[in-house]
Protein backbone atom coordinates (compact mmCIF):
# COMPACT_ATOMS: atom_id res chain seq x y z
CA UNK A 1 0.00 0.00 0.00
CA UNK A 2 1.10 3.49 -1.04
CA UNK A 3 2.17 5.78 2.25
CA UNK A 4 -0.57 8.14 1.37
CA UNK A 5 -2.88 5.56 1.06
CA UNK A 6 -1.76 3.60 4.11
CA UNK A 7 -1.57 7.23 6.22
CA UNK A 8 -5.04 8.09 5.10
CA UNK A 9 -6.89 4.45 6.17
CA UNK A 10 -5.45 5.16 10.49
CA UNK A 11 -6.14 8.80 9.90
CA UNK A 12 -9.82 7.58 9.46
CA UNK A 13 -9.25 5.32 12.44
CA UNK A 14 -8.39 7.86 14.38
CA UNK A 15 -10.71 10.83 13.75
CA UNK A 16 -13.50 8.09 14.28
CA UNK A 17 -12.29 7.20 17.39
CA UNK A 18 -12.15 11.03 18.26
CA UNK A 19 -15.40 11.52 17.12
CA UNK A 20 -16.75 9.04 19.64
CA UNK A 21 -14.15 9.62 22.45
CA UNK A 22 -14.56 14.02 23.15
CA UNK A 23 -17.49 15.30 24.73
CA UNK A 24 -20.04 16.80 22.63
CA UNK A 25 -23.23 18.75 23.57
CA UNK A 26 -25.98 19.59 26.29
CA UNK A 27 -24.32 20.59 29.32
CA UNK A 28 -23.64 24.69 30.20
CA UNK A 29 -19.75 24.63 29.37
CA UNK A 30 -20.44 23.22 25.56
CA UNK A 31 -18.97 25.92 23.91
CA UNK A 32 -15.48 24.37 24.93
CA UNK A 33 -16.31 21.18 23.43
CA UNK A 34 -17.26 23.36 20.18
CA UNK A 35 -13.89 24.55 20.95
CA UNK A 36 -12.22 21.56 21.46
CA UNK A 37 -13.93 19.76 18.16
CA UNK A 38 -13.37 22.79 15.94
CA UNK A 39 -9.40 22.66 16.26
CA UNK A 40 -9.80 18.57 16.27
CA UNK A 41 -11.30 18.51 13.42
CA UNK A 42 -10.13 21.05 12.01
CA UNK A 43 -7.57 19.01 9.26
CA UNK A 44 -4.26 17.58 10.22
CA UNK A 45 -1.87 14.77 9.44
CA UNK A 46 -2.43 12.63 12.36
CA UNK A 47 1.06 11.52 12.62
CA UNK A 48 1.78 11.60 16.24
CA UNK A 49 -1.57 9.12 16.75
CA UNK A 50 -0.40 7.22 13.83
CA UNK A 51 2.57 6.29 14.89
CA UNK A 52 1.75 5.13 18.25
CA UNK A 53 -0.72 2.51 16.50
CA UNK A 54 2.08 1.47 14.18
CA UNK A 55 4.57 0.95 16.79
CA UNK A 56 2.32 -1.35 18.27
CA UNK A 57 1.22 -3.20 15.47
CA UNK A 58 5.14 -3.64 14.57
CA UNK A 59 5.98 -5.17 18.32
CA UNK A 60 2.53 -7.10 18.86
CA UNK A 61 0.84 -6.79 15.27
CA UNK A 62 -2.22 -5.20 16.88
CA UNK A 63 -2.55 -1.65 17.26
CA UNK A 64 -5.91 -1.54 19.02
CA UNK A 65 -4.49 -1.61 22.77
CA UNK A 66 -2.97 1.78 21.60
CA UNK A 67 -5.89 3.41 20.71
CA UNK A 68 -6.69 5.68 23.90
CA UNK A 69 -2.98 6.48 23.94
CA UNK A 70 -2.93 7.44 20.48
CA UNK A 71 -6.32 9.93 21.11
CA UNK A 72 -4.41 11.46 24.30
CA UNK A 73 -1.83 12.17 22.15
CA UNK A 74 -3.48 13.76 19.35
CA UNK A 75 -5.19 16.12 22.18
CA UNK A 76 -2.06 16.81 23.54
CA UNK A 77 -1.07 17.73 20.32
CA UNK A 78 -3.71 20.42 19.14
CA UNK A 79 -3.76 21.74 22.44
CA UNK A 80 -0.20 23.09 21.89
CA UNK A 81 -1.29 24.57 18.09
CA UNK A 82 -4.52 26.17 19.88
CA UNK A 83 -2.15 27.99 22.85
CA UNK A 84 1.19 28.57 19.72
CA UNK A 85 -1.09 30.13 17.74
CA UNK A 86 -2.35 32.51 20.55
CA UNK A 87 -1.25 36.44 20.02
CA UNK A 88 1.28 36.15 23.17
CA UNK A 89 2.70 33.19 21.18
CA UNK A 90 2.81 33.24 17.66
CA UNK A 91 0.11 34.86 17.01
CA UNK A 92 -1.56 33.65 13.62
CA UNK A 93 -4.77 33.84 12.28
CA UNK A 94 -5.01 30.60 10.12
CA UNK A 95 -4.18 26.75 10.97
CA UNK A 96 -4.95 24.08 8.71
CA UNK A 97 -6.33 26.61 5.91
CA UNK A 98 -8.64 27.80 8.41
CA UNK A 99 -9.23 30.01 10.99
CA UNK A 100 -7.02 29.76 14.18
CA UNK A 101 -9.32 28.79 17.33
CA UNK A 102 -9.01 32.17 19.21
CA UNK A 103 -10.17 33.96 15.95
CA UNK A 104 -13.39 31.91 16.42
CA UNK A 105 -14.41 31.62 19.65
CA UNK A 106 -11.90 34.16 20.65
CA UNK A 107 -8.62 34.01 22.99
CA UNK A 108 -10.65 33.27 26.15
CA UNK A 109 -12.35 30.23 24.80
CA UNK A 110 -9.47 29.38 22.91
CA UNK A 111 -6.84 29.10 25.94
CA UNK A 112 -9.37 26.48 28.04
CA UNK A 113 -10.21 24.63 24.98
CA UNK A 114 -6.74 23.86 24.81
CA UNK A 115 -6.44 23.38 28.79
CA UNK A 116 -9.54 21.21 28.26
CA UNK A 117 -7.47 18.86 25.46
CA UNK A 118 -4.90 18.43 27.62
CA UNK A 119 -6.57 17.47 30.42
CA UNK A 120 -9.08 15.24 28.84
CA UNK A 121 -5.95 13.39 27.18
CA UNK A 122 -4.90 12.18 30.87
CA UNK A 123 -8.05 11.62 31.81
CA UNK A 124 -8.96 9.04 28.44
CA UNK A 125 -5.34 7.72 29.63
CA UNK A 126 -5.99 7.25 32.84
CA UNK A 127 -8.87 5.58 32.43
CA UNK A 128 -7.31 3.05 29.87
CA UNK A 129 -5.04 2.25 33.18
CA UNK A 130 -7.82 1.64 35.50
CA UNK A 131 -10.32 -0.22 32.85
CA UNK A 132 -7.26 -2.59 31.67
CA UNK A 133 -5.70 -4.84 34.16
CA UNK A 134 -4.26 -7.00 31.63
CA UNK A 135 -2.32 -4.03 30.18
CA UNK A 136 -1.65 -2.40 32.94
CA UNK A 137 2.09 -2.06 33.49
CA UNK A 138 2.32 -1.45 29.92
CA UNK A 139 -0.38 1.48 29.63
CA UNK A 140 1.23 2.97 33.09
CA UNK A 141 5.20 3.12 31.49
CA UNK A 142 3.73 4.17 28.41
CA UNK A 143 0.80 7.36 30.13
CA UNK A 144 5.06 8.32 32.02
CA UNK A 145 6.88 8.69 28.47
CA UNK A 146 3.57 10.97 27.23
CA UNK A 147 3.52 12.85 29.93
CA UNK A 148 7.52 14.04 30.43
CA UNK A 149 7.39 14.24 26.71
CA UNK A 150 5.08 16.71 26.78
CA UNK A 151 5.78 18.67 29.76
CA UNK A 152 8.47 20.92 30.94
CA UNK A 153 11.59 18.46 29.97
CA UNK A 154 9.91 18.14 26.86
CA UNK A 155 7.31 20.03 24.69
CA UNK A 156 6.74 22.77 26.86
CA UNK A 157 10.32 23.52 28.22
CA UNK A 158 10.92 23.71 24.23
CA UNK A 159 8.44 26.27 24.11
CA UNK A 160 9.65 28.04 26.90
CA UNK A 161 13.09 28.14 25.54
CA UNK A 162 11.62 29.27 21.85
CA UNK A 163 9.45 32.35 23.35
CA UNK A 164 12.60 33.67 25.17
CA UNK A 165 14.97 33.32 21.91
CA UNK A 166 12.59 35.51 20.03
CA UNK A 167 14.67 38.41 18.42
CA UNK A 168 18.16 37.14 20.32
CA UNK A 169 21.29 35.61 18.92
CA UNK A 170 20.94 32.44 20.10
CA UNK A 171 23.56 29.50 19.77
CA UNK A 172 23.45 25.90 17.96
CA UNK A 173 23.00 24.40 21.18
CA UNK A 174 19.56 26.47 22.14
CA UNK A 175 18.57 25.63 18.82
CA UNK A 176 18.89 22.32 19.29
CA UNK A 177 17.50 21.95 22.68
CA UNK A 178 14.04 24.24 21.00
CA UNK A 179 13.80 21.24 18.23
CA UNK A 180 14.79 18.16 19.93
CA UNK A 181 12.13 19.24 22.81
CA UNK A 182 9.62 21.64 21.28
CA UNK A 183 8.48 18.82 18.15
CA UNK A 184 10.71 15.87 18.36
CA UNK A 185 9.58 15.09 22.08
CA UNK A 186 6.49 14.11 21.47
CA UNK A 187 7.21 12.57 18.28
CA UNK A 188 9.35 9.90 19.54
CA UNK A 189 7.08 9.52 22.57
CA UNK A 190 4.47 8.22 20.22
CA UNK A 191 6.83 5.37 18.70
CA UNK A 192 8.17 4.76 21.91
CA UNK A 193 4.56 4.62 23.92
CA UNK A 194 3.27 2.20 21.09
CA UNK A 195 6.38 0.35 21.27
CA UNK A 196 5.98 -0.08 25.28
CA UNK A 197 2.17 -0.69 24.64
CA UNK A 198 3.09 -3.64 22.58
CA UNK A 199 5.26 -5.12 24.46
CA UNK A 200 8.27 -4.52 23.11
CA UNK A 201 12.13 -5.20 24.49
CA UNK A 202 14.09 -2.95 25.93
CA UNK A 203 16.64 -3.47 22.67
CA UNK A 204 13.51 -3.00 20.71
CA UNK A 205 12.82 0.65 22.28
CA UNK A 206 15.98 2.06 22.05
CA UNK A 207 16.21 1.32 18.54
CA UNK A 208 12.90 2.86 18.29
CA UNK A 209 13.44 5.51 20.21
CA UNK A 210 16.29 6.45 18.10
CA UNK A 211 14.28 6.60 15.21
CA UNK A 212 11.98 9.05 16.82
CA UNK A 213 14.28 11.37 17.85
CA UNK A 214 15.69 10.98 14.03
CA UNK A 215 12.08 11.42 12.13
CA UNK A 216 11.27 14.28 14.95
CA UNK A 217 14.14 16.48 14.05
CA UNK A 218 13.81 16.00 10.64
CA UNK A 219 10.17 16.81 10.96
CA UNK A 220 10.93 20.24 12.56
CA UNK A 221 13.78 20.57 10.44
CA UNK A 222 11.58 20.22 7.25
CA UNK A 223 8.97 22.24 9.05
CA UNK A 224 11.66 25.37 8.89
CA UNK A 225 12.21 24.51 5.48
CA UNK A 226 8.36 24.45 4.45
CA UNK A 227 8.19 28.19 6.19
CA UNK A 228 10.86 29.47 3.86
CA UNK A 229 9.88 27.97 0.81
CA UNK A 230 6.10 26.40 1.67
CA UNK A 231 2.81 26.77 -0.59
CA UNK A 232 0.90 28.54 1.39
CA UNK A 233 -2.34 26.87 -0.35
CA UNK A 234 -0.75 23.45 0.64
CA UNK A 235 0.45 24.36 3.69
CA UNK A 236 -2.93 25.42 4.94
CA UNK A 237 -1.22 27.97 7.14
CA UNK A 238 1.03 31.23 6.98
CA UNK A 239 4.62 31.44 6.01
CA UNK A 240 7.41 33.39 6.59
CA UNK A 241 5.81 33.75 10.19
CA UNK A 242 9.50 32.44 11.72
CA UNK A 243 10.99 35.45 10.39
CA UNK A 244 8.10 37.90 11.30
CA UNK A 245 8.46 36.63 14.96
CA UNK A 246 11.89 37.27 15.17
CA UNK A 247 12.74 33.38 15.22
CA UNK A 248 15.90 31.72 14.93
CA UNK A 249 15.41 28.37 12.80
CA UNK A 250 17.49 25.47 11.41
CA UNK A 251 17.10 27.04 7.82
CA UNK A 252 18.01 31.14 9.42
CA UNK A 253 20.71 29.70 11.05
CA UNK A 254 22.66 26.80 8.47
CA UNK A 255 21.31 28.06 5.07
CA UNK A 256 18.53 26.04 3.12
CA UNK A 257 20.77 24.20 1.16
CA UNK A 258 22.63 22.66 4.73
CA UNK A 259 18.76 22.31 6.67
CA UNK A 260 17.81 19.87 3.50
CA UNK A 261 21.18 17.95 3.61
CA UNK A 262 20.28 17.69 7.12
CA UNK A 263 17.13 16.12 6.90
CA UNK A 264 18.43 13.44 4.50
CA UNK A 265 21.30 12.51 6.82
CA UNK A 266 18.31 12.41 9.78
CA UNK A 267 16.09 10.26 7.47
CA UNK A 268 19.46 7.61 7.11
CA UNK A 269 19.54 7.79 10.63
CA UNK A 270 16.14 6.62 11.60
CA UNK A 271 16.50 3.49 8.62
CA UNK A 272 19.48 2.64 10.04
CA UNK A 273 18.05 2.00 13.55
CA UNK A 274 14.76 0.02 11.68
CA UNK A 275 17.59 -2.83 10.49
CA UNK A 276 16.50 -4.79 14.30
CA UNK A 277 12.97 -5.21 12.18
CA UNK A 278 13.99 -6.28 9.00
CA UNK A 279 11.94 -9.26 9.70
CA UNK A 280 8.43 -7.54 10.23
CA UNK A 281 6.63 -6.55 7.60
CA UNK A 282 5.16 -3.41 9.46
CA UNK A 283 8.55 -1.72 9.54
CA UNK A 284 7.98 -1.11 5.71
CA UNK A 285 5.72 1.79 6.72
CA UNK A 286 8.44 3.50 8.81
CA UNK A 287 10.80 3.41 6.07
CA UNK A 288 8.69 5.03 3.49
CA UNK A 289 8.23 7.76 6.61
CA UNK A 290 11.86 8.69 6.71
CA UNK A 291 11.32 9.30 2.44
CA UNK A 292 8.06 11.39 3.05
CA UNK A 293 9.90 13.53 5.80
CA UNK A 294 12.87 14.80 3.55
CA UNK A 295 9.80 15.07 0.74
CA UNK A 296 6.75 16.21 2.47
CA UNK A 297 5.06 19.69 0.68
CA UNK A 298 2.90 19.97 3.77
Amino acid sequence: MELGNELNEYKDIIESELDKTLPNEGMLQEKVFKAMRYSIFAGGKRLRPILTLKACKLISGDYKKALPFALALEMIHTYSLIHDDLPAMDDDDYRRGKLTNHKVYGEDIAILAGDALLNYAYETMIDAIKNNKNYRNEYINAFIEIAKAAGVFGMIGGQVVDVLSEGKDIGEETLKFIHKNKTSALIEASIVAGAIIGGATEQEINKLRQYGKAIGLGYQIRDDILDEIGDINKLGKDIGSDEENNKVTYVAMYGLEKSIEETKRLSEIAKNALKLFEHKETVDFFKRLCNYLVEREV
